[in-house]
């Protein structure tokens, strides 16, 4: 396959810079670009999975839905990595948390992650793989929040297939394992990243709790989760 890819339209691989940033929602994306990015030029329309590269800080920065679920991830950050060259590819999301002392807006690292998926057999291998993230992408992010005081997690994180699950309370099995929070796409982008051998990191947002119930709106969870933003754009 050559570029532009079915799922990209950049025809040149100097249109997407070897860092992106990778929100699930494409609004997010814009707004990442809108609010963070100098020079912005649009580079993905496809789908409405919106795509733009421009700078931050000086620094040649990428940011581009990636839609929701592990098979959407799992195609976009392959044909980035394997068409387009990128290199580091850092995900930007919300999560629910399943422990109790997470709050609402306390940002998670996604240190390695567990998963109900099947998109890990594609691989054969003789045992179970365990998704993790860079551990350069991770340090570096660690100590940016630890510098700007903010609240964080790092640790195991749950990418999972099923938003509405038969068992209401199957998180609880998860939780017991010290399970940090579920999202959905994390796995995917850890495993491509892993088979192709350059660097991912998954950095989320609490937007509600298993625990207390809480949530946050739709519009919060588009425009509200400024501080992963700031420390994946610092990563660049």
């Amino acid at each position: 396959m050559s570029i532009p890819t079915p799922h990209i339209e950049a025809k040149d691989k100097s249109l997407i810079a070897e860092t992106i940033l990778l929100p699930g929602d494409p609004l997010r994306a814009k707004f990442i670009a809108d609010n963070f990015l100098e020079g912005v030029k649009q580079f993905n329309t496809v789908r409405n999975m919106f795509g733009y590269t421009g700078t931050y800080k000086g620094k040649k920065i990428s940011v581009m839905g990636s839609g929701m679920g592990i098979p959407s991830i799992g195609i976009y950050s392959y044909e980035l990595i394997h068409f387009y060259g990128v290199k580091n590819l850092i995900r930007v999301g919300s999560c629910g948390a399943m422990q109790p002392n997470m709050k609402l807006y306390d940002l998670v690292f996604g240190m390695s992650a567990s998963t109900n998926s099947n998109y890990l057999k594609q691989y054969n291998l003789p045992g179970t793989f365990a998704p993790g993230a860079s551990f350069k992408l991770l340090y570096q992010a660690v100590k940016i929040a630890e510098e700007h005081h903010y609240p964080f997690h790092v640790g195991n994180i749950l990418s999972s297939d099923t938003f509405y699950h038969d068992e209401s309370d199957s998180w609880k099995k998860w939780a017991k394992m010290g399970v940090l929070a579920v999202e959905m796409e994390a796995a995917a982008l850890y495993a491509n990243a892993a088979r192709a051998g350059v660097n991912a990191l998954t950095i989320l947002t609490v937007s509600d709790s298993m625990v207390t119930q809480e949530v946050t709106s739709s519009e919060e969870r588009q425009t509200a989760f400024t501080k992963m933003m700031e420390i994946a754009l610092e990563l660049a």
